[in-house]
């Protein structure tokens, strides 16, 4: 995002989050492609220059509608993870428990979810200032296997990832180190997992599974449980995930 933009988004909290709701309101209508200051300047009463003095263009006004939706979709399953964790719940529990509520939040967000992982906006390169954000999914997941792994709750796998590993000193940074055997793949294991996800979503939001699923939530956690086996990773089945 643009350095001014920041600091006018600070100085303009109230202003900034009318700009905001209304880009959102753009976004269901039109998709981010479609999203102007112009629009959003006519949309919300406001003058095109008051606009720009807090989002001098749209990628930043962009940029702050991306971070936004990756911090809630982020919180939603931290909050979740907190809960099933208090409750004493299994990992294989506590990853139901959050994927569950990425789902719930995808589907009472559509718009920005579709922002944050449908088809790339034309013109528009997310910068670096979306990475804490957009790190907050793959950091709760990556908590949880972590825990797993420390408490014995996963099994061993069958093969390992060939070759030498395939990770960047990033992701393994970011996990705390690489595991010793059996579990030293794990980390590309959970990537696996997390990709899994993104993409199970996509399918259901964007109703790419309605003709062929005829409960769409069982499914979902059907395919969790799946995708949870690659890491050894028992999810419990049913409502009742403590």
């Amino acid at each position: 995002m643009d350095v001014s933009a920041t600091s006018s988004t600070a100085d303009n909290p109230k202003l900034a989050a009318v700009i905001k709701d209304t880009a959102r309101q753009q976004l269901v209508k039109l998709g981010a492609g479609g999203l102007s200051l112009d629009a959003v300047a006519r949309d919300s009463g406001l003058a095109v220059a008051d606009v720009e003095a807090v989002f001098p263009d749209r990628d930043g006004l962009l940029t702050a509608l991306v971070i936004d939706a990756y911090n809630a979709s982020g919180a939603a399953m931290e909050q979740a993870d907190g809960a099933a964790t208090q409750a004493h719940a299994s990992a294989g529990a506590r990853l139901l428990a959050v994927t569950r509520a990425l789902r719930q939040w995808s589907f009472d967000n559509p718009a920005e979810f579709t922002l944050i992982y449908g088809s790339p906006v034309p013109g528009y390169h997310a910068p670096q200032d979306t990475v804490p954000a957009a790190s907050r999914t793959p950091a709760v997941l990556a908590g949880i296997v972590r825990s797993a792994l420390e408490n014995g709750e996963l099994t061993p796998p069958r093969r390992t990832v060939p070759g030498p590993p395939l990770l960047l000193p990033t992701a393994v940074e970011a996990f705390g180190g690489v595991p010793e055997a059996p579990f030293s793949d794990i980390i590309e294991r959970g990537i696996v997992l997390w990709s899994n996800l993104i993409g199970l979503l996509v399918f259901q939001v964007f109703s790419r599974t309605h003709d062929s699923v005829r409960d769409q939530a069982a499914f979902f956690d059907y395919a969790i449980a799946v995708a949870a086996e690659s890491i050894g990773l028992v999810v419990p089945s049913g409502e009742n995930t403590d």
